[in-house]
């Protein structure tokens, strides 16, 4: 069973930066498109961006430009750089597989942007 890790969350300025990561404990991860998600309070989780193997990348409309994914497969890690942090990228991020069956969650990581 492949789990997730995330980490590299935290608090930042608005206008500021971060860079998650996502380690997956197994290879067969390498396989996969990949995506990052976000949970914001009191809302769905939603897929913010995605990458596939060969490393072709998608955005949500909302992110595009200020954020980038990308993934080092022999590292099984998934990262997402955030640049130009907004208040409202307040939520927890979390990674997973870009199509269903997703794989079991992990804990997410927080990230709080103040204003």
């Amino acid at each position: 069973q492949v789990q997730l890790v995330e980490s590299g969350g935290g608090l930042v300025q608005a206008g500021g930066s971060l860079r998650l990561s996502c380690a997956a404990s197994g290879r067969i991860a390498s396989f996969y498109s990949m995506a990052w998600y976000l949970q914001a309070p009191g809302k769905q989780r939603e897929l913010l961006a995605r990458i596939t193997r060969d490393g072709t990348a998608g955005y949500a409309d909302s992110v595009k430009g200020r954020f980038t994914i990308s993934r080092d497969n022999a590292k099984n890690t998934v990262y997402l750089q955030m640049n130009s942090l907004k208040p409202e990228d307040t939520a927890v991020y979390y990674c997973n597989r870009a199509l269903q069956p997703l794989l079991e969650w992990g804990q997410g990581t927080q990230v709080t942007v103040s204003s």
